[in-house]
This record gives C-alpha cells, sequence and structure tokens, in this order.
C-alpha cells in the first residue's frame, strides 16, 4: 500500500524526523491561503500522485507546468495550483496516459547546501531491512545505480536493535558528511530506522534528503509504502489510503481475496499461484501474445471467486481470449472445472476460454470441461494452451 508525500511526511514529524511544513490542499483557493499560513517568502507546491519523477512530469495539455514549482506569492501559488488540480500529471512511472492529480502540498521552502539520496528498503540477500544513501540527490537511484555505482553505501541493520551509531558514522564518512551534520545523521537515519520497522514499510524513500545551511538533515521528500500483509496491524495506516489512486479492477480483486494486477495486453490470464503465473506470462509472451494481467486466484478459490475473476477480466474491453492455467496440489482439478463452468454460464463469455488442467483429479477435471456444453478449448501443457490462445486472438 502507497501514501502520499504530506501523508508520510506527517507519519515522520510524528516520529521525530525533520520534515519542511505544508499543507495538502484540493483547491487553488485553499493553495493561496495556504502560502499565506506558512508566512514565508517562497514556497514550493507538489502534485500528490503516487508516482515518482514529479519534478520533471508534465501536464498533459500544458508541457510547460511540472508538477513540482517554486512560488513566492499566494497568488503565485494558487496559479500553479490551478493548473495541476484536475489534470493528468504525465511522469516516468504514470505512463503516457499520466495521473490525475486531486490535491497539492504547499510546503514551504527551505535553504539548501546539499542533496543526499537516501532510501530504506528489504533486502533479500542481506535477510532483513538495509539502509541505501548516495552523494547523488535529486537523482533516481537506479541511474545512479547504472552509471556511478561506487556513490552508493549500503548498511544493513537488525530490525529488533536498529541503525547503530559505528554504522551513521560509516556512512558519514563515506559521504563527506562534516561534524555537525554527522551528529544530526546519528539522531535522523536511526529515527527513520525505528518507524521502517514499527510501520512494517516495504519502502522509505527520502530523495532528496537535504543538508541545511545549519547543517542539519530535512526529508525534503518523502515515499513509503507498506506490506500490505501487516495492515491488520495498522489501522491506522489503512485509513491513509487513497482508492482515487489505485487501479479500480485491482481494489475489486482485493476485495475478492484475489491478487491481480492489471498489464497493457489481450490475454487474460486466470492462474493459481504466482510462480505459476508468472510462468503462465512468459509463455504467453515467448509465443508471440501480451498478457493482460496478473492475476493469482490462490490455492483455495471456490466459485464465488472464479466468478469475481472472470468478471473482471471482461470487464477489460482489451481483453480478446482468456487462458486458465490450473495447476491441482491443494485445490483439485474437478474443483476448479466445476468452478470454471459455473462461472462461464453465469458471467457468459463472448471471447475464447482456453484451460489447460494439471495436478490431482485432473483427469476428472478435464471429463467436466469436456462434457460441460460450454465453449472451451482444452490443453494439453502449458505450451499447448499459450500456443492455443495466442492463436485464438490471431497473433
Amino acid at each position: 500500500m502507497k501514501i502520499h508525500e504530506f501523508q508520510a511526511k506527517q507519519i515522520l514529524r510524528d516520529a521525530g524526523v525533520a520534515a519542511p511544513r505544508g499543507m495538502a490542499v484540493r483547491s487553488a483557493e485553499e493553495a493561496g491561503r495556504a502560502f499565506q499560513a506558512l508566512d514565508r517568502p517562497l514556497a514550493v507546491v507538489k502534485a500528490q500522485i503516487h508516482a515518482g519523477g514529479r519534478g520533471k512530469g508534465t501536464v498533459e495539455g500544458d508541457p510547460q507546468q511540472r508538477g513540482v514549482q517554486l512560488v513566492r506569492s499566494a497568488e503565485e501559488a494558487a496559479g500553479v495550483a490551478g493548473r495541476l488540480l484536475g489534470h493528468s500529471l504525465v511522469t516516468i512511472q504514470t505512463g503516457p496516459e499520466g495521473q490525475l492529480v486531486r490535491q497539492v502540498l504547499v510546503e514551504e521552502g527551505c535553504d539548501i547546501a546539499r542533496e543526499l539520496y537516501l532510501g530504506l528498503v528489504v533486502d533479500r540477500a542481506a535477510a532483513g531491512p538495509v539502509l541505501v544513501m548516495s552523494s547523488e540527490g535529486g537523482m533516481e537511484i537506479e541511474h545512479v545505480a547504472a552509471h556511478t555505482p561506487e556513490r552508493i553505501f549500503t548498511e544493513p541493520f537488525s530490525p529488533d536493535a536498529g541503525l547503530q551509531s559505528f554504522q551513521v558514522r560509516k556512512l558519514a564518512t563515506r559521504l563527506g558528511l562534516n561534524t555537525a551534520t554527522a551528529r544530526s545523521a546519528d539522531k535522523f537515519l536511526k529515527q527513520l530506522a525505528r518507524v521502517f520497522v514499527a510501520k512494517d514499510c516495504s519502502l522509505l524513500e527520502i530523495n532528496p534528503l537535504v543538508v541545511g545551511k545549519a547543517d542539519e538533515l530535512l526529508a525534503l521528500d518523502a515515499k513509503m509504502s507498506f506490506d500490505d500483509n501487516a495492515l491488520f496491524r495498522h489501522p491506522e495506516l489503512v485509513a491513509l489510503r487513497d482508492l482515487d489512486e489505485e487501479e479500480p479492477t485491482e481494489v475489486r480483486a482485493g476485495k475478492a481475496g484475489l491478487s491481480y494486477v492489471k498489464l497493457h495486453g489481450n490475454i487474460g490470464c486466470l492462474v493459481n499461484g504466482a510462480g505459476l503465473a508468472m510462468s503462465t506470462m512468459d509463455l504467453i509472451k515467448l509465443h508471440g501474445g501480451q498478457p493482460a494481467n496478473f492475476l493469482d486466484v490462490g490455492g483455495g478459490a471456490n466459485v464465488e471467486q472464479v466468478t469475481e475473476a472472470f468478471r473482471i477480466l471482461l470487464s477489460d474491453p482489451e481483453v480478446k481470449a482468456v487462458l486458465v492455467n490450473i495447476f491441482g496440489g491443494i485445490m483439485r482439478c474437478t474443483t476448479i472445472a466445476s468452478a470454471v463452468v459455473a462461472a462461464y454460464k453465469t458471467v457468459g463469455f463472448n471471447v475464447p476460454l482456453v484451460v489447460r488442467l494439471e495436478g490431482t483429479e485432473v483427469e476428472e477435471g478435464r471429463k467436466i470441461l469436456a462434457t460441460s456444453g460450454v465453449n472451451i478449448i482444452n490443453a494439453n501443457g502449458l505450451t499447448d494452451a499459450a500456443k492455443k490462445v495466442v492463436a485464438a486472438v490471431g497473433l
């Protein structure tokens, strides 16, 4: 689950992490009043969407308007907000269709002596959380990793003991921080590490992390994502969820207990198991097709879930065929075959349906499909299924 920058900064401030003051608003008039309330000669108006690259992003139809802009008056703040709100912002992460801006953050300006990069992630290789820092603040970390990897420094830390002072000193030396800034970093970085663990974050990124004129560290930006599986522990985080920023079909699938990610192809996929779903998508691509989605119904899907899965798949006008790929381990092939037939009759298909079954009670499951009277294309093996569904859409 993702949240907006202004929400992430409030979480950081509540934990004692230094971040600029700001106000999230939904109208140009409110943006002007927010500038006045901040009572500073300089402020920044920032589009609030769940995507990175906002500073370089442009408003659809107004390429001169960026997603992040400095303003020096209430009138200017209102003008910038008016050009952002209600318009789509196109960034490197949104795709060409952009993302609608529904609110902006009006934030006080600050004196910047230096910009750094900071990220906290869960690293499988380290089997725990890792703090990542770089001297190249304000740049995409992927670009830094590709061209100047020697400028990226990492420190794994224990989720129980937290980040230690000797690790902060090591990073400060590598980054060339002076003594005063290193002292600020000791408090700042330790607090961030505690927030990351306490809130069950999957990502906490500050880019840029700035060194102010007084040598103190300040979170000029903040991006936070949380482990969905841990949200039951954090009702205060669930309350921050902005469904307007999420793909509607993904929200709908989540309510049905399905793992679904919308893609840009025309072959719908319904699979049990994340690994099998990835392999299915790979095979479709290998044989010239384009998957329209990732959809994992899990190991215990029932008729209602399979029916809803089909409804979600067929709600995408780009879907020209559907591939069901099931390995019956925990789930019996007879169960899924009966569910597919029932769902087919309930939903009503207007595109070809290819089904591949394997595993427990597979012969009985295939017999259910063959005698069902519904128009299903049976496949023997995943490769055969991929070839048949690609052929079904005429590719």
